[in-house]
This record gives C-alpha cells, structure tokens and sequence, in this order.
C-alpha cells in the first residue's frame, strides 16, 4: 500500500469510529437531559362540587387555588420546570358517588405517581373561628425530611415576600391523605385565611396571586438548589 492510499486508508477508519461514538454517546446525553429535568406537580385543592372554606361574601377557596395555581405553573415554566396540574379547571377528579371526597383525592395522587415529580405543591386556604388570626402556613407529612426542608423553605420565602409579621412555622401533619404513603416531597401550601377580612381581600387580588406564586417559586428553587 503505498503513502497516499495508506493515509486514505486511516481517514477513512477515523470518520468511521468517529460516527459509531458519536452514534453511541448522544441519545445517553439526551436521556440524561431529560432524567435531570425538574418536574413539579401542583395541586389546586378542591374544585367542581366542593368549594372548600368560604370566605364573606361568599368567596371559595376552591376558586382562590386554581388561581394561584395556574399563577405558580406560569412562573415555573417559566423558568424551564415541567408543570403537571391535578386540575386546571373548576371540577373535582371524583370517579365515585359512594366517597366522592375520597375518590377525589386517589385520583389526584394517581396523577402526582405517574408523573415522578421532583416535588408536588398543593394550594389551599386557611379558615379559623376568629378573624383575627391571620398568615400562610405549610405544611408537610410527618416523618419526611425532604418535605420537611421544602416546606421550611417556603415557608421562609413567604414570609420574608409577603408578610414579614408572620411568624408561623412549617408544620408536620400526619392525617392529610395527598400525605400518606407518598415518596415525593410534598407540601400543602395555607397561603393565607379567608376568615381575616383583610387577608381574604389580599388573596382575591391578582396581583398578591402573583406575589404568592413567586415567594412559592423562590422557596421551591432554594430547596432545590441545596439538595443538587
């Protein structure tokens, strides 16, 4: 063989390799992109024939979550989160007459399996006897200390963006049924209570919506970024 074809011969064998591993190495990239992608569900409690707590005149928390739910899924993506909503409309995810309440909240938590989120953030409102009591609080299954540290830090991003007077503490709960058995970390978020005039008044308001959404957003981010 002489120089001229032996050269051809190994730029030819070059490409060749060149092409397998390239061939070999960019879908294991990929998959690895897609693994590391944060996926976040939310949960916009209630809905349909449920209201949840009512506010004076009338105001229903079920119509406050999805609000702010949708508000949240807008500022996750944002900032390149893959969002899954329990719901995005008003209706409930009841399959059954018999336990409606109970069918409801399976199906909710059949969405939040089958999409394996890094973290799943359920929207409620609070409501007390006395009007006075005021203050978003979250709260997260006892025993589980990713959840734990997320609803701290949420916590934290709350009341530093929205209310600094607000000295309320993450709190464990173990009876929440989005709660049990449940390997996510997981918080239910209080954003504030309908029973305090002044803070149902803020929580109709889009642009505190927006507030909210963003405090949650930072408390979520801050969480993350400390556990990768």
């Amino acid at each position: 063989m002489n120089t001229q074809n032996r050269f051809l011969f190994w730029g030819i064998l070059l490409i060749v390799v060149l092409l397998s591993v390239s061939s070999i190495t960019f879908p294991i990239f990929v998959a690895q992109t897609v693994k590391n992608q944060n996926v976040i569900c939310i949960d916009a409690g209630h809905g349909g024939s449920d209201p949840g707590k009512v506010g004076d005149p009338d105001i229903l928390e079920k119509d406050i979550n999805l609000s702010l739910a949708l508000k949240l899924q807008k500022v996750l993506e944002k900032n390149n989160f893959k969002v899954y909503m329990t719901r995005n409309g008003d209706y409930n995810l009841a399959d059954s007459k018999d336990n409606q309440k109970r069918s409801d909240l399976a199906n909710r938590k059949q969405i939040i399996f089958e999409n394996d989120p890094s973290a799943v953030i359920s929207i409620h409102q609070n409501s007390y006897p006395s009007s006075d009591v005021h203050g978003a609080q979250v709260f997260y299954p006892q025993g589980s200390e990713k959840s734990k540290l997320l609803a701290d830090s949420i916590q934290d991003a709350l009341i530093q963006g929205l209310d600094s007077s607000n000295h309320r503490q993450a709190k464990s709960n173990a009876e929440y049924y989005l709660f049990r058995d449940n390997p996510y970390p997981i918080v239910i978020v209080e954003c504030g209570f309908l029973s305090n005039p002044e803070e149902l008044k803020l929580l109709q308001s889009s642009s505190y919506q927006k507030k909210a959404a963003q405090c949650i957003y930072q408390g979520l981010k801050n969480y993350l970024d400390g556990r990768n």
